[in-house]
């Protein structure tokens, strides 16, 4: 079974409200050891992400720097940012979010290509913030037990009592033979899918070549 979200999230919802001022999140941010905090309105629904970087712009742009009518879109927002006195002002929106259905590898994927380092997880129903996703818990499904591994790979190879499976700390190596080249690399392909594998080793040997080796172009 593919995780979820929900199998590794935090469920304590780090957040604050639009009106929480600097200190207030600062404090926050020391409180639980995090980066970044969620701004949530009224109604618990995330409305944007304060980080770190936000807040630095108070040191590194003070109030009073001259405003170019040519500066981007991006140093504007930066210079009104380091103005800002209360999350609304500081926070970076939309807030990026996630439920606790979404697949694990998507949210992973969400946050290489967001660069952010965590994600609100709300309520598909509500919009309410359930907790929060951080880096270190996607990484948490490399420490999965050796014993859930092989479930994983039992549930995707059937008939994997041809093979020998060996996993050693989160590296998988695999010994059989197959009637196929095209069948070692399927058998590897599926056991890479499955989280929490760090690496494979095939050592699978196979009966027909039906796999063509294409030259690189000059």
């Amino acid at each position: 079974m593919a995780l979820e979200v929900k199998d590794v999230m935090g469920r304590v919802a780090i957040a604050v409200l639009e009106d929480a001022s600097f200190s207030e999140i600062i404090g926050a941010m020391r409180r639980f050891a995090v980066g970044a905090v969620t701004v949530i309105d009224a109604g618990r629904r995330p409305v944007g992400v304060v980080s770190e970087d936000d807040l630095l712009l108070k040191e590194s742009d003070p109030v009073g720097h001259s405003v170019s009518m040519f500066e981007s879109h991006r140093r504007h927002e930066e210079h009104h940012k380091a103005a800002g006195v209360t999350a609304a002002q500081l926070m970076t929106s939309p807030a990026i979010t996630v439920t606790p259905e979404t697949p694990l590898r998507e949210a992973a994927r969400l946050m290489r290509d967001r660069r952010v380092k965590q994600l609100p997880v709300i309520d598909p129903v509500s919009g309410r913030i359930a907790g929060t996703l951080h880096q270190r818990d996607v990484l948490r499904v490399f420490t999965r037990p050796a014993a859930d591994l092989l479930a994983d790979i039992q549930a995707r190879i059937p008939d994997l009592a041809a093979y020998a499976i060996e996993i050693d700390q989160g590296v998988v190596t695999i010994r059989g033979r197959c009637r196929r080249r095209s069948q070692a690399i399927a058998l590897e392909q599926a056991i890479r899918g499955i989280e929490g594998v760090v690496d494979v080793v095939s050592a699978l040997d196979h009966d027909e070549q039906d796999v063509l080796a294409v030259p690189p172009l000059l």
